[in-house]
């Protein structure tokens, strides 16, 4: 029996691969990171076949960091940033346009558009989510609309359009020699296109966005043998595929109703598992597939999605140059007790959970002459935390569950200062896993899981463990104050854009 999975995560910044033990050891590790194209304000774009370029460099240098064969490798699994939208030619291969990322906010006006009958939550019903240009629906219009020739090779059939899990799978099974244009349940909810009662795409829907099925990859579960990868994995089974913080969430071993997980990375999502039933929330969140696995029913999340959060650090470090590194932020901002009144509201293409707020930008409220660097270093590293008070006070409305403690993983988590403010702002313990990278790691199980590598979610449960806890140490009344002022600064974004 081969004794290794590998997993392909696709990021919003860099492609990886990582290898796992049964035991969810990481073995190794390849990372690459990809350029991030800003053709004007609001736009985010990356070159789809520079990705591609990367994952294939990342899945030969982790074999070789390893000194493993692709026959060593039992599965592989695929995660991906979610909702980054690319239309390609099903004959030749090549990306009609550049991948349109979650983040741009082009499709400001379509949304508009859509939501002049029925308003923002239109289609929420059907598949869980507010108009918003976060997802790839009317990011699919917009290329259909503006790439010249577009409209008549898709209504030919020629064109196909995938997330980048879609790109990545159909590359890894043979692309233009007969790849499979495939999508799983997790990532299929974010296009804004998928009916959450059948799983399958929405004619109705498809319809009103003006977007041919015939475009469409078909629509799998999270955990099932597809079919063999060529190339540098030829032969291995590709069995897994799950958007980034679904397969976080299964990652840290969230399978029962009420466990919840918060990913620390370009922005931050934080999901409650809700079980097989459907939860329509009242409180600004998403309702998303956490996982299917195989023919099991799929089971439900609650999700709340922040834009900015690690960004935020990116962006002091690249745009102001405060920093040096993303680590340093955390040295700067010890060298203040607090964060000197000041807030920073980092709304740089709208806010997201619980608001849903386009027509908002960012801001620095509460300056004076006393805030220096390091109260905006905390002030950024508050934001955070602040933000994720604001999703988890939306869940527990939502489920009526009463969170006990919060998973935490990502990049962000290592940064001490962050995690302890963000147990004393939510009043509960956060706790960081000893593999802190669950993303990979869930996209890993998943695949493992279709082949028999582990035979049930209990085995992956049995693999976590804690490396580290932060009790809350802030007395309520300041934590309610502190909160309060921050509320108070989130209304300074609004209506920023006509």
């Amino acid at each position: 029996m081969a004794k290794y999975v590998a997993a392909i995560d696709q990021g919003t910044t860099s492609t990886r691969c990582m290898i796992f033990t049964y035991d969810g050891k990481v073995v190794n590790v390849d990372q690459r990171e990809h350029t991030q194209i800003f053709p004007q304000p609001g736009w985010v774009e990356h070159d789809a076949d520079e990705i591609w370029q990367r994952t294939q460099g990342v899945i030969i240098g982790v074999l070789e960091k390893a000194s493993l064969a692709a026959s060593d490798l039992a599965a592989v699994g695929i995660t991906n940033q979610r909702e980054t939208t690319l239309v390609w030619n099903r004959k030749t291969g090549k990306p009609v346009y550049n991948a349109i990322v979650w983040q741009d906010t082009r499709t400001d006006q379509l949304v508009n558009l859509f939501a002049k009958d029925g308003g923002q939550n239109r289609f929420r019903a059907k598949v869980g989510l507010p108009l918003a240009t976060y997802f790839s629906g009317p990011k699919i219009r917009w290329i259909l609309d503006n790439v010249e020739g577009a409209r008549a090779a898709a209504e030919a059939g020629e064109l196909v359009f995938g997330n980048m899990d879609a790109w990545v799978a159909w590359n890894l099974t043979g692309g233009v020699e007969g790849g499979l244009h495939i999508t799983d349940v997790s990532n299929a909810s974010r296009t804004m296109l998928m009916n959450m009662e059948t799983l399958d795409w929405d004619d109705e829907i498809l319809g009103i966005m003006g977007i041919p099925r015939s475009m469409l990859p078909q629509i799998r579960s999270s955990s099932e043998v597809y079919g063999a990868c060529r190339g540098v994995l030829s032969g291995v089974p590709l069995a897994g595929i799950l958007g980034d913080q679904q397969a976080a969430t299964v990652g840290q071993a969230c399978y029962s109703p009420g466990e919840a997980k918060n990913t620390y990375g370009t922005g931050n999502f934080m999901l409650l598992n809700t079980g097989t039933s459907l939860v329509h929330s009242k409180s600004g969140l998403l309702t998303t597939p956490a996982y299917k696995f195989g023919n099991d029913p799929a089971v439900w999340a609650l999700e709340g999605s922040i834009a900015v959060t690690g960004s935020l650090v990116q962006w002091m470090r690249d745009n102001l140059g405060m920093i040096n590194t993303a680590p340093d932020v955390e040295n700067l901002a010890r060298t203040v007790k607090d964060n000197g009144g000041m807030y920073i509201v980092p709304a740089f293409s709208g806010l997201f959970a619980p608001y849903w707020r386009s027509d908002a930008r960012g801001v620095m409220v509460g300056l004076t002459r006393f805030i220096n660097k390091g109260h905006i270093a905390r002030a950024v590293l508050e934001s955070t935390a602040y933000q994720t008070r604001e999703v988890l006070d939306a869940m527990e409305k939502d489920s009526g569950v009463t969170l006990k403690e919060l998973k935490v993983d990502g990049g962000m988590v290592y940064n001490n200062l962050l995690m302890q403010f963000q147990a004393d702002i939510l009043g509960v313990p956060v706790v960081r896993p000893m593999v802190a990278e669950t993303t990979a790691l869930g996209a890993a199980y998943a695949a493992g899981l279709a082949t028999g590598y582990w035979k049930n979610t209990d085995e992956m449960r049995s693999n976590w463990g804690m490396d580290k806890r932060w009790e809350p140490q802030m007395s309520a009344d300041q934590r309610d104050t502190l909160f309060a002022q921050w509320k108070k600064a989130v209304t300074r974004t609004f209506d920023w854009i006509e």
